[in-house]
């Protein structure tokens, strides 16, 4: 498990707590992700105390322990909402001020956590697979793969790194190639 998951983990087990009753699992919960939402709506503007407004509405919608048993993120949750909660005060505000709505399109479409996380959980998802395949090859056929897919080194060069002739390392390299197509099916 990565730290994330397990973060996640420990707050949902935080908010089931608090759910049940025990009111001090709600200010652990507080504590373990106030200053995180803090530093994240300071990426998205440089008024920190629209910032601390919009965490503390979000840490009170989730004060309803109705509302809490819906959640079952709660990283992703209280990120989402405090996102939401900003793009509600940039539209109030907007209407409320001079400002062109142009003014607030870097603030609006800051790069969303969301995608990254799920970016990164899909490489690392795609890292396991490549792994797991390179598992049903030889030693020989991964030194040869290494060498010509990452490393990107020529045949002549493989063929002396390897102390094999040209044709047994282009066998190699092609029996290989099929084995892991084998493996992907």
């Amino acid at each position: 498990m990565n730290a994330t998951t397990i973060k996640d983990n420990q707050a949902a087990d935080l908010l089931s707590s608090y759910i049940d009753g025990d009111d001090g699992a709600f200010e652990a919960l507080y504590d373990m992700y106030s200053q995180m939402l803090l530093n994240y709506g300071s990426c998205l503007t440089t008024d920190k105390e629209l910032v601390k407004d919009c965490v503390h509405d979000v840490f009170i919608k989730l004060l309803d322990r109705n509302h809490g048993k819906s959640i079952k993120h709660v990283t992703s949750y209280l990120i989402i909402s405090l996102r939401n909660k900003l793009v509600d005060a940039f539209r109030r505000n907007s209407f409320l001020s001079d400002a062109m709505v142009e003014d607030y399109r870097n603030v609006i479409y800051a790069p969303d956590v969301e995608h990254t996380y799920v970016d990164q959980e899909q490489s690392r998802l795609q890292g396991k697979f490549v792994n797991r395949l390179l598992g049903t090859l030889t030693p020989r056929q991964k030194e040869a793969f290494k060498l010509y897919y990452m490393e990107e080194k020529p045949y002549d060069e493989i063929c002396r790194i390897m102390q094999m002739n040209y044709h047994s390392v282009r066998n190699l390299v092609h029996r290989g190639m099929l084995r892991l197509r084998a493996a992907a099916m």
